[in-house]
């Protein structure tokens, strides 16, 4: 059921604190941590307690949580202290999405070229 943890997503594991994350920054309703397999000197992903399987069913169901892990998105580029940062969402199989939670990527450090590659 959304906004239910589910038994078999990575990322409610990591929330529940069954599988380990390098933990950046928590509140009541996200968890922000570094990604596995950073594709920039700063790749952090933010991540809404809740499940969804995507931001937009996030944000239909929940847009207060969805205002939440934008603003964690910005608290997390400030405290790594990047001057410009980008934020991604990949919605689907066709546009990245492996993981079936919704989630940011907060990317920065380095140059990054538009359009993304």
């Amino acid at each position: 059921m959304a906004g239910e943890p589910q038994d078999d997503c990575l990322f409610c594991k990591i929330v529940a604190g069954h599988i380990p994350a390098t933990i950046v920054r928590e509140t009541d309703t996200t968890v922000a941590f570094q990604d596995i397999n950073p594709q920039a000197p700063t790749h952090v992903l933010v991540i809404p307690k809740v499940h969804h399987r995507d931001i937009a069913a996030l944000a239909a169901a929940e847009p207060a949580i969805t205002a939440d892990l934008l603003r964690e998105a910005g608290e997390v580029a400030a405290q790594e202290k990047l001057e410009s940062y980008r934020v991604v969402f990949n919605t689907g199989s066709g546009a990245g999405q492996t993981v079936w939670h919704a989630h940011a990527h907060v990317l920065g450090g380095r140059g990054l070229q538009w359009p993304p590659g």
